[in-house]
C-alpha cells in the first residue's frame, strides 16, 4: 500500500513513525511546509526527501509520487489540490479534532473548550470539496476534563486519538482496497473560524487619578484636537479615550482624560476657557473613578460579520448574568478581506467579583460560536 503524507510538526512526525511501522505500508511522498518542519526533519532521518511547499497554502500535483493509492493528512493547513488527489487512487483523508460536522474550521479544539462541550472527538474525513465537509471514514469520542485547557485535550486525547484513527484507516485501505465513508449531516454543522488574537478579557487596576469628562462641539477647524491635547499635557492628563468627528459641517465628540486630583480643578478651568474661542463644552469632574470592590472593570473587544441581533444578544447575556456596561462603541466597517462590511464592538464592562473572568469568557465564546459569525475578543493593550 503506498501512502503520500501531507502534514507538518509533531503530529506529522508521530503520523510518519506509525505509519512506518505498519506492515506493507510504504510512504512514498512526505509533504511538509518548511525545510526545518518537524515533519521534513523527521523524514530525512527515515531516508525520505520531503516535498517542501513553495505555497504554504497549496499542495500541487508534482507533490504527490505516482503511483500513490492513499493520501493522509496530519496537520495540515496547505489545501490538497484536485491535480494532487487525482494522483492517489483512493483519494485522501484528513484527520480533524472535532466530532465532524461540529466545529468545522482551523480553530475546532479552542472552539470546544470556549463552547463548553462536554464531549469532543476526532473525526477521519475524505479530502474534497468544502470545508472539512468530506464525508466520514472514522471517528471517536472522549470526555473534556474540568478546567482542560485546548493544548492540553489536544496533547491528552486528541492527538493520539488522530494517530490511532489514521492508522486505523490505512489499515482498512491496505486490507480491502476501499475506504469507509459516511456522508456528514449538514444539520448538526457548525463552524470553528480562526481566533485572530487571544480571546482574553484583562482586568484593569483602580485608576488612582480623577476624572474629567469634556464634550464638545463647534464649527469644524484645523487645530481643535490640538487645542484640547495641550491642555491635557500643561496639567499632566492623560488622554484615556475619546470619541471625535465630523458631522455634516460641525465638529463633536467627548474625551476622557486621567488627571492628577490636585490639577484636576485647573484642567477643568482650562477647557472651559476655550469656550472663548467659539466652541461650546461641557466638563464633569469626578474623585469617585474606583471601580466599587465588589466589581471588576473588564474590556470586551467583538468582531463578526454584519448581522442583525449581534447587540441586542450580546447585551441580554451580560444583562443575565448582573455585568453593567460602562460605555459601549459600534461601528459598521466595510472593505474587510471577506468582501462582507464586518460589525465592531468595544465595550468597557463591570463585572461582579463572584463571577469569574474565564466563565464570562466561556460565555461570550459559546454565544459567538452560536451565531456562526467569524468573531474575535481582542486583549487591550496595558497600560
Amino acid at each position: 500500500m503506498k501512502c503520500a503524507l501531507v502534514g507538518s510538526r509533531f503530529f506529522g512526525a508521530s503520523v510518519l513513525q506509525a505509519l512506518r511501522q505498519e506492515p506493507e505500508i510504504e510512504i512514498t511522498s512526505v509533504v511538509a511546509p518548511a525545510a526545518d518542519d518537524r515533519l521534513a526533519l523527521a523524514a530525512r532521518a527515515a531516508g525520505i526527501e520531503p516535498h517542501v511547499l513553495g505555497n504554504p497554502r497549496l499542495v500541487p500535483g508534482e507533490a504527490i509520487a505516482e503511483g500513490t493509492e492513499l493520501i493522509i493528512a496530519a496537520h495540515t493547513h496547505a489545501r490538497v489540490s484536485h491535480e494532487a488527489l487525482a494522483r492517489s487512487r483512493l483519494g485522501g483523508v484528513g484527520y480533524h479534532p472535532s466530532l465532524l460536522p461540529r466545529h468545522r474550521g482551523i480553530a475546532a479544539v479552542e472552539w470546544t473548550i470556549l463552547s463548553g462541550d462536554p464531549i469532543a472527538g476526532g473525526s477521519v474525513y475524505h479530502l474534497a470539496d468544502g470545508w472539512d465537509a468530506g464525508a466520514i471514514a472514522a471517528q471517536d469520542w472522549c470526555f473534556v476534563g474540568a478546567g482542560e485547557s485546548a493544548r492540553e485535550l489536544w496533547e491528552r486525547a486528541l492527538a493520539p486519538m488522530g494517530l490511532k484513527l489514521l492508522t486505523e484507516v490505512a489499515r482498512h485501505a491496505r486490507l480491502h482496497g476501499s475506504l469507509p465513508a459516511r456522508v456528514q449531516d449538514e444539520r448538526h454543522a457548525t463552524r470553528a473560524p480562526m481566533i485572530r488574537r487571544s480571546v482574553v478579557m484583562t482586568e484593569d487596576a483602580a485608576p488612582a487619578m480623577s476624572a474629567v469628562v469634556v464634550t464638545i462641539m463647534g464649527p469644524d477647524r484645523p487645530g481643535i484636537v490640538s487645542l484640547l491635547a495641550d491642555r491635557a499635557q500643561r496639567h499632566g492628563a492623560n488622554w484615556a479615550a475619546s470619541r471625535l468627528g465630523r458631522f455634516a459641517r460641525e465638529f463633536a465628540g467627548m474625551v476622557h482624560f486621567e488627571v492628577p486630583s490636585d490639577k484636576a480643578d485647573a484642567l477643568v478651568a482650562a477647557l472651559q476657557a476655550l469656550e472663548s474661542t467659539g466652541l461650546r463644552l461641557t466638563v464633569a469632574k469626578s474623585d469617585a473613578g474606583d471601580v466599587p470592590g465588589t466589581l471588576r472593570s473588564v474590556e470586551l473587544s467583538l468582531v463578526a460579520d454584519d448581522r442583525i441581533g449581534i447587540v441586542s444578544q450580546l447585551t441580554r447575556l451580560l444583562a443575565e448574568r448582573g455585568v453593567s456596561i460602562e460605555n459601549i462603541h459600534t461601528e459598521i466597517v466595510h472593505g474587510g478581506s471577506s468582501g462582507k462590511p464586518s460589525f465592531k464592538v468595544q465595550a468597557q464592562l463591570l463585572v461582579p467579583a463572584a463571577l469569574g473572568v474565564d466563565v464570562l469568557q466561556r460565555e461570550v465564546g459559546a454565544l459567538a460560536h452560536e451565531m456562526t459569525a467569524d468573531l474575535a475578543l481582542g486583549e487591550r493593550a496595558a497600560g
